[in-house]
């Protein structure tokens, strides 16, 4: 299980690098492409848990001038099936 975040940045706000820096504090990888970061659960999460990470998010860059899009997914069937 995966989330994914995406950061808008604004001119006000905190530099990217900074923003990064926090993100990557909560256990969030930089990553490219469609998002700028990927968090890896070590196990199937609860919604409640993928809400407190959200939490976690929103107070950690609470500040900073930036707005963020979490997406959450899970394992899919078609990947049980392509690794079994």
């Amino acid at each position: 299980m995966k989330t994914y975040i995406s950061v808008f940045f604004g001119t006000e706000g905190a530099k990217p690098s900074k923003v990064l820096d926090a993100l990557n504090n909560l256990g969030f990888e930089p990553t490219t492409g469609s998002f700028d970061g990927v968090y890896s659960w070590d196990k199937q999460a609860t919604l409640d848990e993928a809400i407190n990470l959200a939490d976690k998010v929103v107070a950690t860059l609470k500040g900073m001038g930036v707005m963020v899009k979490l997406e959450t997914v899970g394992k899919s069937e078609s990947d049980d099936e392509e690794s079994g």
